[in-house]
């Protein structure tokens, strides 16, 4: 089907930003810490029940070894220590900066095609997703008034290693992918590596217990699991779709749209002053966008 990849991305952005909401909201309540583990708990049932409607079987175990390696370590990186880094950087940065390295991530993807995957991006493309990129940065850096913050450097190093992680994982599942693998076995190998990996974190740590224990609020919960529907569930799905279709930078570039779409929700929801520099900002990135389909 013609921009079936692209229509996949555009979907995923969309999914992203429902979920960033759900889980900004779960996350005042019950932190974050809560809310990631609580979230591909959620996700992996999901999963599993798709999984086995969809595909007659709780688990791909036909996926072969080298596929499991390489969706499992898509699922590390991404679920586990990717929203790690990224958390940890929303701590000392804020969402906005943190936003703004995060669009690093179509670079980093784009460059990884070329390096890994032998894909070529022609100087249109290119140009359009730096429009893209630029009108995205412009909205996430707001009037540029972020105050100075003692630990700027770490935070900054810790937004580029989320965003590079999300590029590397990408790249991965690419591979996990290849040969026509069904994305949403693909993306139940994810979340159980995902899962695992915050199992064993939290369990050497010995805080699974206590930190399950704060999802007794039922709001939280709530938003918790709409957000797993949305994110882990729905939203990465379309993304592996969205991957497997599309030329890696442009789907990366296209499924780093969420900033844009939820200015409406910052203003309206959390009561945030949007002003004119990011009306124009998301202007030029929906442009960039649309381009890509015509380049």
């Amino acid at each position: 089907m013609l921009y079936l990849g692209e229509g996949a991305a555009l979907l995923t952005s969309l999914c992203w930003s429902l979920n960033s909401v759900c889980f900004t909201v779960a996350g005042r309540r019950v932190g974050s810490a809560s809310v990631n583990l609580g979230r591909l708990i959620m996700a992996w049932l999901a999963m599993v029940v798709v999984h086995l409607v969809a595909c007659g079987s709780l688990f791909p175990l036909q996926a072969g070894g080298a596929r499991l390696g390489w969706l499992g370590v898509s699922g590390l990186i991404g679920f586990a220590l990717g929203d790690a880094v990224l958390f940890e950087a929303f701590v000392l940065l804020g969402a906005r900066l943190t936003m703004l390295l995060m669009t690093l991530s179509p670079l980093f993807s784009a460059l990884l095609a070329w390096g890994f995957l032998g894909q070529s991006l022609s100087l249109p493309k290119l140009l359009a997703m730096a429009i893209t990129l630029g009108g995205i940065a412009w909205v996430v850096w707001g009037d540029g008034d972020s105050e100075a913050h003692p630990q700027l450097r770490r935070g900054i190093l810790l937004g580029i290693g989320g965003a590079l992680g999300q590029s590397v994982g990408l790249l991965c599942s690419k591979y996990g992918l290849a040969g026509g693998f069904p994305p949403i076995s693909a993306n139940l190998i994810r979340v159980t590596a995902g899962l695992v990996g915050l199992l064993l974190y939290f369990g050497v740590r010995g805080q699974i217990r206590t930190t399950l224990a704060t999802l007794r609020d039922g709001r939280a919960t709530a938003f918790i699991g709409l957000g797993a529907l949305t994110g882990p569930v729905l939203g990465v799905v379309l993304s592996l779709v969205a991957i497997a279709k599309a030329p890696l930078g442009v789907a990366a570039t296209l499924m780093s749209l969420s900033p844009i779409l939820l200015l409406p929700v910052s203003h309206f929801v959390f009561k945030e002053k949007v002003g004119g520099h990011a009306i124009l900002g998301t202007l030029l990135a929906l442009a960039g966008a649309a381009a890509l389909f015509f380049v």
